[in-house]
């Protein structure tokens, strides 16, 4: 987030270039009305709530403003979104957004954008820095963005460096709460983290919507609905002299534990014999060496498979939102809650087998019998046979009164689980594992973040209840 921003540009008088007719664009009667920016100002500065039939201020969650019929004549606007429409777009997918944008309308010589351009730089932002008291810049970022069905942009707060002010020009048809792609603000915790949704503005023809960037101007456009209808809007930044950010908040990583102390026998319980030879472990990490991921097909015997699947469905099951809202949304079952087969199931992935059996599908060293890096140095790299071991007594009791000690934790893994080298007081290495069972529905997601730790682990990922799926996404 401490990216520096793209050079803004001076803004330019419409009409101004050889072969572009000239346009003009005048705002609404907001600008003109002294007493009412008096107002705003004083609603704004001590965080109270105006309601005007021009404009509105609104403390809560964060301080923002809405203007509808922010574009005094009819026909500049409905020239302005045809304009706009006629731009090229590029689509953008990532994690965080799905949607549309033009490139950047700083210097557009398309004649209703640059009007905007001009009349956003020449009168709003005097109005806009008296009515927030911030010194904003003579210049802004701008650009049109379109978004269609399903499209959608995840919780964020805008945060970069010089950011003071957003805006949002909705050029819509006529919108309403069901056709999605509303403005959803958060409301934060003690750690500046986002809770929940609050407030959600839905998009309006010629209104616009301007906020406070700050720690804790998290906010959201919902994912579109309607299939039919574009939802298009013009936005960007106000830049001023840039505020004191608050530290980030670290969130504690999940709670790990060594493995429990089963044998062999428990792989043959769960998984598919194919699984199980050595010359298939073999060729499994030769693959896995060469990619760094792996998916293994009908790795459990059907019958457990369809065991887990029917359990899942079991209505006694807790379930809890997981968040904050800018780094993932989606629901964990509380263990002390399962049934007994998805308790066993845990048990199996918390197993010392199966951190053998990982072992020998990756090269990775995450049981003491698997070859280290200098095992494999001198030719002893073969993968250990998971059926011919136990561990000494003294490891088998320290696990189990690790385990014992934190029975049935809610965090271990049904459908994702690390594994990763732990220093112990004595400087040997203990493997261990941590994970989530967790429950995905749509709108539901994960997004990359500042705060997130790099360290070397394997992801282990196992889905129950996707069929289908496949299918699904080749036809999308």
């Amino acid at each position: 987030m401490g990216a520096k921003r793209r050079g803004a540009t001076t803004p330019v008088l419409a009409g101004k270039k050889r072969g572009k007719r000239q346009a003009l664009a005048e705002l609404g009667d907001i600008l003109r009305d002294t007493a009412l920016r008096e107002r705003a100002a004083e609603a704004w500065a001590h965080r109270e709530q105006l309601r005007h039939e021009v404009a509105a201020v609104e403390p809560a969650p964060f301080r923002h403003g809405v203007i509808p019929g922010f574009l005094a004549g009819a026909a500049f606007a409905e020239e302005l979104r045809d304009e706009l429409l006629g731009l090229d777009f590029r689509g953008r997918c990532n994690d965080l957004l799905s949607l549309r944008q033009s490139e950047e309308l700083g210097e557009s010589s398309e004649p209703h954008v640059a009007a905007l351009r001009h009349a956003l730089c020449e009168e709003f932002r005097p109005w806009l820095s008296a009515v927030t008291q911030i010194e904003l810049e003579p210049t802004i970022d701008i650009s049109c963005a379109k978004y269609e069905y399903t499209d959608v942009l995840l919780c964020h707060d805008d945060e970069l460096e010089g950011r003071r002010i957003a805006f949002i020009l909705y050029l819509v048809p006529p919108w309403e709460k069901r056709d999605g792609g509303t403005l959803d603000l958060y409301s934060t915790d003690e750690h500046f983290q986002p809770q929940q949704i609050v407030k959600s503005l839905v998009p309006s023809w010629n209104t616009l919507v301007f906020f406070e960037v700050s720690p804790v101007s998290f906010h959201q456009v919902s994912e579109v609905l309607s299939e039919k209808k574009c939802r298009l809007s013009v936005s960007g930044w106000f830049h001023g002299p840039s505020t004191v950010r608050s530290a980030r908040c670290i969130e504690a990583p999940l709670p790990r534990s060594p493995h429990i102390s089963y044998n062999h026998e428990i792989l043959y319980e769960w998984i598919s014999l194919v699984y199980l030879g050595m010359d298939s472990q073999a060729q499994i990490q030769e693959e896995f060496e060469e990619r760094s991921e792996i998916l293994l097909k009908d790795f459990l015997k059907k019958e457990k498979y369809q065991l887990l699947c029917e359990a899942l469905e079991n209505k006694d099951i807790r379930w809890s939102s997981q968040g904050p809202a800018n780094k993932r949304l989606y629901e964990t079952a509380e263990e002390d809650s399962l049934p007994d087969i998805l308790d066993k199931f845990l048990q199996f992935l918390r197993s010392e087998a199966l951190f053998l059996l990982l072992s020998n599908f990756t090269g990775l060293k995450l049981h003491f019998l698997a070859p280290s890096d200098e095992d494999e140095d001198a030719g002893e790299g073969k993968a250990t046979d998971t059926t011919r071991h136990s561990s000494p007594k003294p490891e088998q009791e320290e696990a189990e009164h690790y385990a014992d000690s934190k029975p049935h934790q809610p965090d271990q893994p049904d459908n994702v689980s690390e594994a990763q080298d732990s220093k112990t007081q004595n400087g040997s290495s203990t493997p261990v594992c941590a994970g989530e069972l967790r429950r995905w529905t749509h709108g539901h997601y994960t997004l990359v973040h500042d705060t997130q730790a790099t360290e070397f682990a394997l992801d282990l990922l196992f889905f129950c209840g996707c069929e289908g799926e496949e299918q699904r996404a080749k036809q999308l």
